[in-house]
């Protein structure tokens, strides 16, 4: 569970930092389409799995900002609904990549997840 929220975080800090780079609005629209920007040069997805692929990161980044709203009042809910609609995206998303695509995406993933975690 602390892996996927992790892994949740690193996508929106990405897309946060893509984002105030660009100084765009901070809709849906525009967030998703800078993580689909970033997803299809890590796993060379065709224009299809593009498309796809941004609409999936539209319905994400809108049902996340859906829940804060929703259940601002109670943390402990909030971060049960968001892991859950992380492992949907994943699944989601899985099913739209070729294995290959999807094993290049997962180690540039794990690559940003190696350098952001903490020396011991």
């Amino acid at each position: 569970m602390k892996k996927v929220l992790l892994l949740a975080g690193l996508a929106l800090a990405v897309v946060s930092a893509a984002h105030a780079k660009s100084g765009g609005a901070g809709t849906a629209q525009a967030r998703a389409t800078a993580l689909t920007r970033i997803q299809a040069t890590k796993a060379r997805l065709d224009e299809g799995q593009y498309l796809k692929v941004k609409q999936l990161n539209i319905r994400m980044f809108s049902e996340m900002e859906d829940l804060k709203v929703r259940f601002a009042a109670d943390p402990a809910i909030l971060d049960e609904r968001l892991a859950v609609a992380q492992v949907r995206y994943e699944i989601e998303l899985t099913a739209i990549m070729r294995p290959a695509q999807l094993a290049m995406f997962q180690e540039s993933r794990n690559s940003m997840t190696a350098l952001s975690a903490p020396a011991h």
